[in-house]
C-alpha cells in the first residue's frame, strides 16, 4: 500500500464539506466512499473531525469520472487498486476499460453496417419452403436453438408454429427480426430495450427508428469515452499525490 500524507495541519486541509462541494457529492456519499475505501482512511483533529486533503478529492473527482465510464462497482476496484496496488496493476485495469469501450464501438460500427443491410432486403414475395427452423436459424446466427426459444419468450422474434406438432418456423420477416436482434444485441442492447424497440423496427419506418436507436447507443459510448479521459487525468493525479 502507497504512504500517504496526513492531511491533518496541512494547508490544503478540506473537510468532509469541503470535499462534497467541490467533488459534486454530499456529505455522506463522501464518507461512503471513504467506508468503500474509494477514498484512503482520512485524518481526524483532536476533536474527531474527519479531515481530508487533495488525494482524497482527487480519488472523489476520479471515481466520479470512473462511475460513468465503467459502472460504480468497477470504479471501486480501479481507484482502491491507485491506493493499494502497483502501478503496473492499476493501468492494467485502465487498459482494460479503454479496450472495453474499444470493443463496443467495434460491435455498434459492424451493427450498423448489417442493420443496414438488414432493413434493406426485401422480404416479399416468400414461399413457404424459405422458412427456416429452430436449429436452421440457430446454425445461420450462431447462437444456441435455447436463446431463439428465448428471444420468441420475449415477443422479439416470433416464429410461426406448424402443426401438428407446433413447431417452430421462421419466415423470411421473421428471420429477419432474429437477424436484427442479434446484432442489437451484440451493439450492447438488452432484453429489456429490445421489447419497446422492436415493434418500431418491424414498421415500414424501421430503418429510421433502429439508425436511431444506434446513434443513441454511439453517444453513449462517446460519452463514456470522455470520461474515461477526464478520470485517467484525475487517476494521474491521484497517483502522484500517493507518490508525492
Amino acid at each position: 500500500m502507497r504512504t500517504l500524507k496526513s492531511a491533518a495541519g496541512s494547508p490544503s486541509a478540506l473537510r468532509t464539506a469541503d470535499v462534497a462541494r467541490r467533488a459534486g457529492y454530499s456529505v455522506q456519499q463522501v464518507r461512503n466512499l471513504e467506508r468503500d475505501g474509494v477514498l484512503p482512511p482520512a485524518t481526524r483533529t483532536a476533536s474527531g473531525y474527519r479531515m481530508y486533503g487533495e488525494i482524497h478529492l482527487r480519488s472523489a473527482l476520479a471515481y466520479r469520472a470512473l462511475a460513468v465510464a465503467t459502472g460504480p462497482v468497477e470504479a471501486k476496484r480501479i481507484v482502491r487498486a491507485a491506493h493499494e496496488d502497483p502501478l503496473a496493476e492499476v493501468l492494467a485495469l485502465i487498459d482494460a476499460a479503454h479496450a472495453r469501450l474499444d470493443r463496443e464501438r467495434t460491435d455498434l460500427g459492424l451493427a450498423k453496417e448489417a442493420a443496414a443491410a438488414i432493413s434493406a432486403e426485401p422480404v416479399e414475395d416468400a414461399r413457404p419452403s424459405d422458412a427456416l427452423t429452430v436449429s436452421e436459424l440457430a446454425t445461420a446466427l450462431g447462437v444456441r436453438p435455447s436463446t431463439l426459444r428465448h428471444w420468441d419468450a420475449e415477443g422479439l422474434a416470433v416464429p410461426d408454429r406448424v402443426p401438428p406438432r407446433e413447431t417452430r418456423r421462421y419466415s423470411p420477416a421473421q428471420t429477419r427480426d432474429a437477424r436484427m436482434v442479434h446484432q442489437l444485441r451484440s451493439a450492447g442492447y438488452r432484453i429489456d430495450q429490445l421489447r419497446s424497440l422492436m415493434p418500431g423496427l418491424r414498421r415500414e419506418n424501421g430503418s429510421e427508428e433502429i439508425e436511431a436507436a444506434l446513434a443513441t447507443r454511439d453517444e453513449s459510448i462517446a460519452t463514456r469515452s470522455r470520461a474515461l479521459l477526464d478520470a485517467t487525468a484525475a487517476l494521474s493525479a491521484v497517483l502522484a499525490a500517493a507518490e508525492g
